[in-house]
């Protein structure tokens, strides 16, 4: 087990009570090589846990809701889904989310014909919920697709880490590269759109260094056109923890407490976006609810690259673990979606899939088949 050393987290709690970054010259810092943090991601080994042994408040809100990216991110690994297949899936998620509107917003690709035309035909259902949003990257072609397919909140996805800035955008720096996003971000405001910043590979970057002071230079844009924004906490490669006593970057907890309660934004536009890569996307989910963030970000049955995203519908269940009620949410729909899955789109689960898979609730061990005759609760969860 490493703890960080005693400098790195003095400064940690210096930027806590907001000693410096309230000073109005606070601003991206620049630096000649990129901070890739090798203590924690050595090439040559899995990912290092390091606790700095600072330990957060709980701050749950009181409202929490799940959003869904099946559409945007849970398309770029697999065979892109039909327009019926997308109407059909928009429909089942109206179903699940339920009356309250549980799962909030559904996240569209807007590039193609096609993409187009699956936003109008989900559109014309009239469904409050869930609501559809575009995505886009932070480019002038990108911004006049989002003008003119009139959807009212815009994901931009706004890399943040050294990896990205440097070996992404070679030449330009921290400073460049951020105000290249600002510029378009302000575009975006200007049209009065909901800009949702998506912070790629967060937990591989210098959250002071760069994501402070972006999100401060974001919240006096907003300010400016009285526009609201989002941010999204994007765990890029899955490799964030759900432990509040883990250091920055990696863990999620402070990640989310820091945009919270440092950089003020509130929770209900804060979300969390994770994959799956080392079976944390779950996990670190639930602690982004837990300490702050309203929304957290998933796909259906956890379709994504790699190992995949967060399964909406675990969230679905998750979100009844916290708030005690599944407040209106069906989940009889998740059979007909995964059964959809398997006959109409031909995807297989695997037998040994949570909630859904052929094998879940089934038990073959001897001694546990004798305790379900015995008591039904004593196996099953």
């Amino acid at each position: 087990m490493k703890y960080l050393d005693q400098e790195k987290r003095r400064e940690f709690l210096a930027y806590l009570r907001k000693e410096s970054i309230d000073l109005p010259d606070y601003d991206v810092v620049d630096v000649p090589k990129p901070k890739l943090y090798k203590e924690f991601f050595p090439w040559d080994k899995p990912p290092l846990t390091v606790f700095d042994g600072i330990l957060l408040p709980l701050k749950t809100p009181e409202k929490i809701w799940i959003t869904d990216t099946t559409f945007r991110d849970g398309q770029q690994a697999r065979e892109p889904y039909s327009v019926k297949q997308i109407l059909d899936l928009y429909t089942l998620l109206h179903e699940l989310g339920g009356p309250q509107g549980k799962i909030l917003q559904s996240e569209f690709f807007l590039y193609s014909k096609k993409d187009r035309e699956a936003v109008e035909a989900c559109r014309s259902l009239g469904y409050e919920y869930p609501e559809i949003v575009g995505w886009m990257r932070p480019t002038y072609e990108d911004f006049m697709l989002v003008k003119e397919s009139k959807v009212e909140e815009c994901g931009m996805v706004t890399p943040v880490s050294d990896y990205h800035i440097f070996y992404k955008f070679p030449g330009l720096g921290r400073q460049k590269v951020i105000s290249k996003y600002l510029e378009v971000i302000e575009e975006v405001f200007k049209l009065g759109i909901v800009p949702r910043v998506h912070l790629e590979d967060s937990t591989r970057a210098d959250v002071f260094g760069v994501v402070v002071p972006f999100i401060k230079k974001l919240t006096k844009l907003s300010r400016r056109y009285g526009v609201p924004f989002k941010v999204r906490v994007c765990d890029t490669l899955g490799i964030g923890l759900p432990w509040d006593g883990a250091a920055l970057p990696r863990s999620v907890p402070k990640l989310i407490w820091v945009l919270n309660n440092i950089c003020d934004v509130p929770s209900e536009q804060l979300e969390f976006h994770g994959h799956n890569d080392f079976h944390m996307g779950v996990a670190n989910s639930v602690s982004a609810w837990l300490y702050g963030a309203s929304l957290v970000n998933c796909t259906l049955l956890g379709i994504g690259e790699r190992a995949g995203n967060v399964p909406l519908e675990a969230m679905v269940f998750m979100y009844a673990t916290i708030k005690g009620d599944l407040d209106g949410m069906n989940t009889r729909v998740i059979t007909k979606i995964a059964q959809y899955y398997e006959e109409e789109i031909g995807y297989s689960i695997p037998p040994y899939y949570p909630i859904v898979g052929e094998n879940f609730n089934i038990t073959w061990a001897g001694i546990h088949a004798d305790g379900l005759l015995n008591n039904l609760e004593m196996h099953l969860p």
